[in-house]
C-alpha cells in the first residue's frame, strides 16, 4: 500500500493490514529501513517471520526515488564521479537530496500509520537514515539498531579495491539478465566468505527484485545523499536511545572499522561483529544477526515498560 509520507508516495508494508486480530496493531513496532538501492522485498522473509514470531509489528518500505515508492526523475541525472571529485578537493557538492530527508521520508511513514515510537532498524544506507532518525526525533524512537553501516566520519575505509571495480562497472545491456548478472557479479563481491548463497537462489532473488522494479538513476541520487553527508558523525553523541550495531566482520564494502567508529560515537551503544560475514544477508548470517537484535529490541521494550 501506498502512504503520504513527507511529500511523497511511499510503499510501505505493514503487517498489521495483513493481520485480522486488531491486537496485532498494538504490538511494538519494529521499522526497516533498507539500504542503497534496495526494496522492501530485499528483507528476507525468515527476517520478517521472526519479528513477527517474537511478537513485533513490523513495516518495511521502499526509500524513495526506488522501488515502488515516488520517484525523483526530474532531479535529473547526477555526475557521480565529478562530485566525488568535488569531495576530495574539499568542496561541499548539493546532491539531489540529502540523507535527512529520507531521514523525514521514514518519520512520515511513521505520522501516516499513527505509529508513536518504533524500534528503527536499518541496513548499509538505512542505518544511516535510521541514525538521523535517531537524531531528528529521539522521541519516535524505541531503540535503534545501525547494520552494516557508518557514521560517515572522514577518515574511515571505504570499499576494497575489487568491490570498487565490480562498482564502477556497467551492466551490458538494461534487459533482465544483463542487470541480473551484474548485481549477481557485485553481490557476489561483498558476500560473506563464511556462508555463501546459492547462486540459483540470488538469481531468483534479483529476478524478484528487477521484475518488481529496476531504477539506476534513483539508485545514483541515493548515492549522493550518502557520500555528501558530511556532517553526521558529530551528531551522533545525542543518541540517547538504547542502540545496538551489528557488522560482518569481513565486510569488504563498509570495512568493520566503521562499526568500530559508529558504536563509538553514540552513548551507551553495544557492537556485535559476526565474523565471516560480509555485505550480505545470508541465511546462516540473517539468524546470527537476529540472534543479537531480538535480545535488543526486548531490553529495549523492558527497559520503556519499567520506565528505567
Amino acid at each position: 500500500m501506498k502512504v503520504q509520507a513527507n511529500g511523497l508516495q511511499i510503499e510501505v508494508e505493514d503487517s498489521a493490514s495483513a493481520v485480522a486480530d486488531p491486537a496485532h496493531r498494538q504490538r511494538p513496532v519494529v521499522l526497516l529501513i533498507m539500504g542503497l538501492g534496495g526494496q522492501l522485498v530485499d528483507w528476507p522473509d525468515a527476517w520478517v517471520q521472526a519479528l513477527l514470531a517474537t511478537g513485533y509489528r513490523v513495516v518495511r518500505f521502499d526509500n524513495r526515488d526506488i522501488g515502488l515508492s515516488t520517484a525523483l526523475d526530474h532531479l535529473g541525472n547526477p555526475k557521480v564521479t565529478w562530485t566525488m571529485v568535488k569531495l576530495q578537493l574539499g568542496l561541499h557538492p548539493q546532491p539531489p537530496y540529502p540523507l535527512s530527508d529520507m531521514a523525514a521520508d521514514a518519520i512520515g511513514v511513521l505520522d501516516a500509520l499513527g505509529i508513536q515510537r518504533a524500534h528503527v532498524v536499518g541496513l548499509s544506507m538505512g542505518g544511516m537514515i535510521a541514525q538521523r532518525v535517531a537524531v531528528a526525533a529521539p522521541e519516535r524512537v524505541l531503540s535503534l539498531t545501525s547494520i552494516m553501516s557508518s557514521s560517515g566520519a572522514k577518515g574511515l575505509p571505504g570499499p576494497l579495491p575489487h568491490v570498487l571495480k565490480v562498482m564502477m562497472t556497467r551492466p551490458a545491456g538494461q534487459d533482465e539478465d544483463a542487470v541480473v548478472q551484474q548485481f549477481q557479479n557485485f553481490l557476489q563481491a561483498v558476500a560473506s566468505p563464511a556462508f555463501p548463497t546459492p547462486v540459483e537462489e540470488l538469481r531468483a532473488q534479483l529476478r524478484l527484485a528487477y521484475r518488481r522494479s529496476y531504477r539506476p538513476l534513483g539508485t545514483k541520487r541515493q548515492m549522493l545523499a550518502v557520500v555528501t553527508d558530511s556532517g553526521r558523525a558529530a551528531l551522533l553523541s545525542r543518541i540517547r536511545c538504547p542502540t545496538l550495531v551489528l557488522h560482518g566482520r569481513a565486510d569488504p564494502l563498509v570495512p568493520f572499522a566503521n562499526a568500530e567508529d559508529t558504536a563509538r560515537r553514540i552513548p551507551g551503544a553495544t557492537l556485535t561483529g559476526i565474523d565471516g560475514m560480509g555485505h550480505d544477508l545470508p541465511a546462516q548470517g540473517v539468524q546470527l544477526l537476529l540472534q543479537a537484535l531480538i535480545p535488543h529490541l526486548q531490553a529495549a521494550q523492558l527497559r520503556t515498560a519499567t520506565g528505567a
